[in-house]
């Protein structure tokens, strides 16, 4: 190395060194309006939220109930905010919306604390206690603030929430009916239709109903098959009623045609019935 290469490499060095001095004397400081200023400078120059967040980590308690209370907790949940720390930061947004409603930062945090419930939302497949936390919030978050100009944006939030939700529910009932456990996907598939009447997968589900019934009917014992016969009829003719130019409608019909053959014919008392 150069004499210039080691005169650079002693130069930055001793500015890492300085910066990091300064910011540990700043932590070991018992003057909390030194360390509130430098909380601000590290949040809004330097844009080092890192430490701009222990450092309102260690003044908030001091500062509640002063006028610089609102200020600190809310730069607190942004800093976290700005690291990607969506569940803690949601936490902190949350807590001030609650604490803070008078500040001008009320409605900021209360959107916030839905948002970030929306970013922790997992995908579809996973448990989605998190995707209905982001919608109450989010309802809330209209009800407080009618007039928000973030209306539309918090609307499109709700619907990709809520669509989430209704392939949660489809993923689930469907898991039964590729199982053939045919029972247990009447219930679920029918679950699913009340909880999300308007469900996007309606038609497939109506159809994974007529299927299932027939298949609960086939394999049930004979003093069952009669009434469960009839239920995959009656659930044929809601499905061709709602969807009559349905892709499915065609092999629902062979449901309903081997349902009523079964019923009509007296079959059930003498044979076996057929297997799809």
């Amino acid at each position: 190395m150069n004499h210039f290469g080691k005169f650079l490499f002693v130069s930055v060095l001793v500015l890492i060194l300085g910066g990091c001095s300064g910011y540990e004397k700043i932590l070991k400081s018992s003057d909390y309006k030194i360390k509130y200023e430098a909380g601000l400078k590290y949040y809004y120059e330097k844009e080092d939220y890192v430490r701009a967040a222990t450092i309102f980590d260690q003044i908030a308690l001091v500062f509640r109930g002063t006028d610089q209370a609102d200020t600190v907790y809310y730069l607190q949940a942004m800093s976290y905010f700005k690291q990607n720390d969506f569940i803690l930061s949601g936490h902190y947004f949350r807590t001030f919306a609650r604490t803070y409603g008078g500040s001008p930062f009320a409605e900021e945090a209360e959107f916030m604390g839905a948002y970030c419930y929306y970013l922790t939302s997992p995908r579809p497949e996973l448990d989605q206690t998190n995707t209905i936390q982001a919608i109450q919030a989010f309802q809330l978050y209209l009800i407080k603030y009618p007039a928000s100009e973030r209306q539309e944006k918090v609307q499109a939030y709700f619907n990709e929430l809520r669509d989430k939700l209704v392939e949660k529910s489809y993923i689930s009932a469907k898991l039964y009916y590729d199982l053939s456990d045919y029972k247990a996907s009447i219930v679920a598939l029918n679950n699913s239709l009340l909880r999300f009447p308007e469900s996007k997968y309606r038609e497939e589900i109506m159809f994974m109903l007529v299927k299932s019934s027939y298949m609960l009917a086939y394999k049930s014992i004979l003093s069952k098959k009669k009434d469960r016969f009839q239920e995959a009829i009656d659930e044929y003719y809601s499905f061709a009623a709602e969807f009559p130019e349905s892709k499915y409608l065609k092999e629902a019909k062979r449901y309903y045609n081997l349902s009523t053959k079964y019923l009509g014919d007296d079959v059930l008392e003498n044979e076996e019935t057929e297997e799809i």
